[in-house]
């Protein structure tokens, strides 16, 4: 089961796949903590702090705006920054506090917790709070996806699904995405070490909170009353496991 899935609940068959939502997306799957694409290129996604520049003494802004600099002028190839702006989510943080009243022994003290946790949750959803994540996408692409050659013929994402992949075409794809995963580890060190020098802090999404974020973000409305539960039970086959089986059939 991979991330269209999430994206698109409910289609069963390949008419109905063929028609959805999924089939306009560039995204073929998600695996080992990166996004890979349809023409074969792939993307790592980091998540980063933020600091409150204004706060900052002049020393210390005249500091983050010369790392930064050196940072951008370091670059040797494309990045994405992206800010997301979201409604403020504490749904496990009111879960959280219902839970502690639920263990409270004196009754005033459960009635004051249960209480609190509906003030929250409605303070949230009158005022409409938002917040604001930030992401730096590092991107990869095969040399002969931007040269426009054999693109449908490796990558379309449904001669991924189809049965006719032989033992070799999986073989030939896995060694071309460990070697493009390499590469582009090297350049997540690269923007990782850099923006730490700024004072940030960075973490590389793995393949859940990877699902979770494209889910929301295609489901904004759907995510907030159906969460995505269990994800790190989900059984994703890779292509070991699908080579295996081509190879014993």
């Amino acid at each position: 089961m991979g991330l269209l899935d999430f994206i698109s609940p409910g289609k069963k068959n390949r008419d109905q796949q063929l028609n959805s939502t999924q089939t306009h997306l560039r995204i073929a799957e998600i695996r080992e903590n990166v996004v890979v694409l349809k023409n074969g290129g792939m993307r790592a996604v980091l998540k980063t702090s933020s600091i409150n520049f204004n706060l900052k003494s002049e020393e210390e802004q005249n500091s983050i705006v010369y790392s930064y600099q050196n940072f951008l002028n370091s670059l040797e190839f494309p990045i994405q920054i992206l800010v997301r702006s979201k409604k403020l989510d504490i749904d496990n943080y009111i879960e959280g506090v219902k839970k502690l009243g639920e263990k409270q022994q004196n009754k005033l003290l459960q009635e004051q917790t249960f209480e609190y946790a509906q003030y929250i949750k409605r303070l949230v959803e009158y005022a409409d709070i938002m917040e604001k994540e930030f992401y730096v996408i590092v991107q990869i692409d095969p040399t002969r996806s931007q040269s426009g050659e054999s693109t449908k013929k490796f990558f379309s994402f449904f001669q991924r699904l189809a049965p006719k992949d032989s033992y070799a075409d999986i073989k030939t794809r896995r060694s071309e995405f460990n070697n493009l995963k390499k590469d582009l580890t090297q350049r997540v060190n690269v923007i990782q070490s850099g923006l730490e020098n700024c004072g940030l802090k960075v973490e590389q999404m793995n393949t859940t909170d990877l699902i979770e974020l494209f889910y929301e973000s295609y489901n904004p409305l759907t995510s907030r009353s159906q969460k995505l539960k269990d994800l790190k039970n989900t059984t994703i086959a890779s292509d070991e496991e699908d080579a295996k089986e081509e190879k014993a059939a």
